[in-house]
């Protein structure tokens, strides 16, 4: 992180300026060792391979701390050679390269930073926030830059100032915190008068997809240790990718053939057949390891966008499943 960061962010318990202690370790402007100590009595907070560290542990989002760290690059555009999350977003979003550049966003859950990468490469001022150990990989996929800060923190607890940021942009997260519209509600306060928010959730419904087969699994694989799990799936994925991938392009029968297995496959991307491997891991481990799984309907997204008091709400499938945007009442004139 960078000192021009600090002044940006506040304690986790409360909205206290936080200070840099002595000693710190920079090197070209970036602190990669150091401690912030808040103006209240808030627990000193450690900055350990230039992230502040909010949060002692990953806690509940382990799994996510190991699966990005493995597969670091995988799911990058600059590092796969397409432009797959550079697609996604923008059309998720339905925010423009013009429009992010300059823009303050703040980014809840980076994981690997394939969508920070997006954004910084744009000229916004990120500021990317995950719970677990993520952020390492995400740092070294994407710092340091000068418009980047990435922090080690809770969702519900984000060290930032309030009514501070342009855009709030949230994917792939809130379905795997303990109450997805508690972790949306803490979103809102962030948003300057305005302001946009965009989000996904996965879509909960009855219709034969073949990856719904992971809720008949994660009763199991969710007591699993997950390490074993992991090693388990770096074994399996790769010999059973190619039968998979015969199954569900088989005509009528694939879509629900495919669904007995769990196995994330992307025959159908612009891949090379290691990076459908790795994805197929990285995926399904994303599928079966995660402590929460909380799909959403698109009208309990709406109902959420709505109670926030937000305007110009849009709700629709896409994605991962559901995505919303919407934003906050600009102040009177």
């Amino acid at each position: 992180m960078r000192r021009e960061h600090i002044s940006e962010l506040v304690c986790a318990g409360g909205q206290h300026r936080l200070n840099l202690q002595e000693g710190a370790f920079e090197e070209q402007g970036d602190i990669k060792e150091g401690a912030l100590t808040c103006v209240a009595t808030c627990p000193t907070v450690p900055i350990r391979g230039s992230v502040p560290r909010f949060v002692p542990d990953s806690g509940y989002s382990q799994n996510f701390g190991e699966q990005w760290n493995h597969f670091r690059r995988t799911q990058i555009d600059k590092f796969n050679g397409t432009d797959l999350s550079k697609e996604r977003f923008y059309s998720g979003t339905g925010w423009s390269p013009a429009e992010l550049k300059g823009a303050k966003i703040l980014e809840a859950g980076c994981g690997a930073g394939r969508f920070t990468q997006i954004m910084v490469d744009a000229g916004a001022q990120v500021y990317s926030v995950d719970l677990s150990s993520a952020v390492d990989a995400c740092f070294a996929n994407n710092g340091p830059r000068e418009n980047l800060c990435v922090v080690q923190a809770d969702l519900c607890r984000i060290p930032f100032r309030h009514h501070s940021f342009d855009k709030v942009f949230c994917y792939g997260v809130l379905q795997h915190t303990p109450d997805p519209h508690a972790s949306f509600m803490s979103l809102i306060p962030f948003l300057k008068p305005g302001g946009d928010l965009a989000v996904d959730v996965y879509l909960k419904g009855w219709a034969l997809e073949p990856y719904k087969s992971k809720y008949l699994y994660r009763p199991l694989t969710t007591r699993v240790p997950r390490h074993l799990l992991f090693r388990f799936l770096q074994w399996y994925i790769p010999k059973w990718l190619p039968v998979d991938t015969f199954i569900k392009r088989l005509p009528l029968v694939g879509r629900v053939l495919g669904m007995l297995i769990p196995c994330w496959n992307y025959h159908y991307l612009p891949l090379s057949r290691q990076q459908k491997t790795e994805w197929g891991i990285l995926d399904t481990f994303d599928a079966l390891a995660p402590a929460y799984d909380y799909p959403q309907t698109p009208e309990s997204v709406t109902e959420w966008f709505t109670s926030a008091g937000l305007m110009d709400i849009r709700v629709r499938l896409g994605g991962n499943g559901v995505l919303g945007n919407g934003r906050t009442r600009p102040l009177p004139v």
